[in-house]
């Protein structure tokens, strides 16, 4: 559709059609990008109400969602870098944020286990 409409300016000379192409798709990006802001919008609203379940733990689990959202992708040893709380306080705050669906753990190992934001990546997925 692209080419086409490329080749329809250069065989035809329509400016026009090229254009409203082009807008039609800046309409588009613009429509996922305000979709995709309000998404995030929610999913922090959501999670706030999740975090409000953890009591104590509530503070290091913002903290550690902050930086989820800068950063999707996390392990146990950068959880304890963020809180800078005990190996096993940082355990079960992984293990709350686990359950509450916050992380997905992906790669199945033991050890040196990863995790992600996975409701924010979505956000994110095209069709």
């Amino acid at each position: 559709m692209y080419y086409d409409n490329l080749m329809r300016v250069r065989t035809h000379n329509d400016m026009d059609q090229w254009l409203k192409f082009f807008l039609a798709g800046v309409i588009e990006i613009s429509k996922k990008g305000v979709e995709t802001f309000d998404g995030i919008l929610q999913l922090q609203r959501n999670l706030e109400a999740k975090i409000q379940s953890l009591g104590s733990r509530g503070n290091e689990a913002r903290k550690v969602i902050d930086y989820l959202f800068q950063q999707p992708v996390i392990d146990a040893s950068k959880i304890r870098a963020i809180t800078g709380k005990s190996k096993a306080t940082n355990y079960k705050l992984l293990d709350d944020l686990e359950k509450m669906n916050v992380l997905k753990e992906i790669t199945g190992a033991q050890r040196n286990k990863l995790y992600i934001f996975n409701d924010y990546l979505q956000l994110f997925k095209t069709e």
